[in-house]
C-alpha cells in the first residue's frame, strides 16, 4: 500500500486569511513559468548579500488559506520572522515563499467524504506525478541551485498544514536535496518514511488539540522515525489547536537546529 490512511476531524481549509499588512517589500516579487504554467513566489535575499558567496536556501510552504495568485498571502505566516534583524544577521540565507494556486495542493492527496461532505479520510499517494505547483517548484529549485548563488548542501524546507503535507511529500520524494526539514501540523505517507529517515533530519511540530489536521498524523511519523533510528525531533503543544505554527516560529532552538545541518 503506497499511502497512509488518515482520519480528518475537520476540513483542510484555513478560513479567514487576513490581508498582509506588514511591509514585505524586501521580498522580491518573482514568477517561474514552464509550458504555460506559472508559479508565483517571493524571494528574500541575504542581508548584506555578497555576490562572491554562496548562501543557504530556506523554502517555506504555506497552508490552504494562503493559496491564490496575489503573490502576497503566502507571507502571512512566517514571512515576518525571516525579516527580523537578528535572524538576518545570524542566519544569512535566501528565503523562498512560493504560492500555491487556488484549488491546488503541494502534495498529491485523495479524500473520502461522508454524506454531509465532511472529509473523513485522506490518502497520500506517491506513485504518480507531483501536483502542478510542486512540479514547478521542483524545476524552480533546480534552477536556483544551478545559479551558483546557493550552497547546495544547505537547502532547508518547512511548511504548515497543507505546506506541512508538502514538506513530508518533498522530503520523501527528494531526500538527497534537503539538509533538514520542519513540518508543522502536517500529514503524509508514514509508510514511506524510510525514504528520508536516514537522509533528512526533521523537527516535527503539532498542536495537541488540532481539530483540522489531527495530531495522530505527526505522532505516527514520530513513532515511525524513532523506530527507524532517524535524526528526528518531535514537539507537541498540549492544548494548542491548528495554529501550532505560532508556537513553532518562536522556538528559540529552531533556526540553530536547522542551520547546523548540511548534506555530506
Amino acid at each position: 500500500m503506497r499511502y497512509l490512511t488518515l482520519f480528518f476531524l475537520g476540513c483542510l481549509l484555513i478560513a479567514g486569511t487576513a490581508a498582509v499588512a506588514q511591509d514585505y517589500s524586501e521580498y522580491s516579487y518573482e514568477s517561474f513559468s514552464r509550458k504555460g504554467d506559472q508559479l508565483r513566489y517571493r524571494l528574500l535575499p541575504p542581508a548584506n548579500y555578497d555576490i562572491h558567496k554562496k548562501y543557504p536556501l530556506i523554502v517555506f510552504l504555506h497552508g490552504s488559506g494562503e493559496r491564490g495568485s496575489d503573490n502576497n498571502a503566502q507571507l502571512l505566516h512566517g514571512g515576518s520572522m525571516f525579516l527580523r534583524d537578528t535572524i538576518r544577521a545570524n542566519y544569512p540565507a535566501f528565503v523562498l515563499f512560493p504560492q500555491c494556486p487556488d484549488n491546488q495542493t503541494w502534495a498529491p492527496m485523495k479524500f473520502e467524504r461522508d454524506t454531509s461532505g465532511k472529509v473523513i479520510r485522506g490518502e497520500f499517494p506517491l506513485d504518480g506525478n507531483p501536483t502542478p505547483p510542486t512540479a514547478l517548484l521542483n524545476q524552480l529549485l533546480d534552477s536556483l541551485l544551478a545559479s551558483g548563488k546557493i550552497d547546495t548542501k544547505r537547502v532547508y524546507l518547512g511548511g504548515l498544514s497543507l505546506g506541512g503535507m508538502g514538506t513530508f511529500y518533498l522530503i520523501t520524494k527528494r531526500p538527497n536535496l534537503f539538509a533538514a526539514a520542519f513540518p508543522i501540523c502536517g500529514a503524509g505517507n508514514v509508510e514511506a518514511a524510510g525514504n528520508f529517515a536516514k537522509k533528512v533530519p526533521v523537527w516535527i511540530f503539532h498542536g495537541g488539540d488540532d481539530q483540522v489536521v489531527p495530531v495522530q498524523s505527526s505522532r505516527a511519523y514520530d513513532a515511525k522515525l524513532k523506530a527507524l533510528g532517524a535524526d528526528e525531533k518531535y514537539t507537541e503543544y498540549p492544548g494548542v489547536g491548528h495554529n501550532s505554527w505560532d508556537n513553532a516560529f518562536v522556538e528559540p532552538g529552531l533556526l540553530p537546529w536547522l542551520f547546523q545541518h548540511r548534506k555530506k
